[in-house]
């Protein structure tokens, strides 16, 4: 069997998690191509391969925009495909994420056997801590096979409704429109040094060095890879300022809750997500005895 998974992942969150999927898949016979949605979308078909993964993080109860265009592009099938979404907080509300995604490849005839959400830290809204950040992706790692071993017996998750959830999606897809408009008066201050990983990271493109100066285009989805991996701090995201992280993640830190700043945020969502995911685990490793 030879699986593709579609990921499109700012600040690489969301790739940390399929790689994960690619081990496993691989560790079961599954041959696995990744593939980074940017703003070229050639070499994205699905001929070749015997099932679909699509993997990216939640914006605004939405999948991104270049997920949306990756899927209008892919040709026709009747082919199966999963889901691996991640987030900052575990709320039901992030199950209608997906909504105008399914739509779309269910008229191209494509089968969904599986949707996965995964907790990964933020890169807008607030910092987490290393040792949550850590605990997430230790969670994450937990369950990742087990949700592997469900796609291929074709019993995968299926994520409850939300009442008026295509509504609720629609109304919060205004994000679509507006990141290109609020893209375009990002700015750096005296701290940049040049040194072009702002362009490079970009997924989409949008970033440019012109003499010296950086240039920011009208082509910004709000995936905030330029500010996060930023190593002076030093790009203004405009009216989303006050959100922004920056830095990396030290995943090696002792897993643990957040604690001090935002401790009590989705605080019972978390405790649910990370109670539910040693549940499961537990469950595996008995029955594997």
């Amino acid at each position: 069997m030879r699986c593709v998974i579609f990921c499109f992942s700012g600040t690489g969150n969301t790739l940390k998690v399929v790689e994960e999927y690619r081990t496993h898949f691989e560790e079961r016979g599954v041959e696995v191509a990744v593939r980074k949605v940017t703003n070229r979308l050639d070499n994205f078909g699905t001929d070749d391969f015997d099932l679909v993964g699509i993997a990216y993080p939640i914006h605004g109860f939405n999948a991104p925009e270049p997920i949306i265009d990756l899927v209008k592009q892919l040709p026709a099938s009747d082919k199966d495909y999963f889901v691996v979404k991640t987030s900052g907080e575990m709320l039901k509300l992030n199950n209608i994420s997906s909504n105008k995604m399914a739509k779309i490849l269910k008229k191209k005839g494509y089968t969904q056997v599986g949707e996965y959400h995964y907790a990964m830290p933020y890169n807008m809204i607030f910092r987490h801590t290393d040792n949550m950040a850590s605990l997430m992706f230790d969670t994450a790692k937990s369950l990742v096979p087990l949700h592997v071993d469900e796609i291929l017996s074709g019993n995968g998750q299926k994520l409850d409704k939300v009442f008026l959830g295509s509504f609720i999606a629609w109304l919060f897809r205004i994000e679509h429109k507006f990141m290109p408009i609020n893209g375009k008066h990002f700015k750096t201050n005296d701290s940049c040094v040049h040194c072009g990983l702002c362009e490079r990271v970009c997924p989409k493109g949008n970033i440019r060095l012109d003499g010296g100066k950086v240039q920011f285009g009208d082509k910004c989805v709000g995936c905030m890879a330029c500010a996060f991996a930023c190593p002076k701090n030093a790009i203004n995201t405009a009216v989303l300022n006050g959100w922004k992280v920056n830095g990396k993640y030290d995943f090696s830190a002792t897993p643990k809750m957040q604690e001090g700043d935002h401790e009590n945020y989705c605080k019972k969502s978390y405790i649910r997500y990370f109670e539910n995911a040693e549940m499961l685990t537990a469950h595996k490793d008995d029955i594997c005895k």
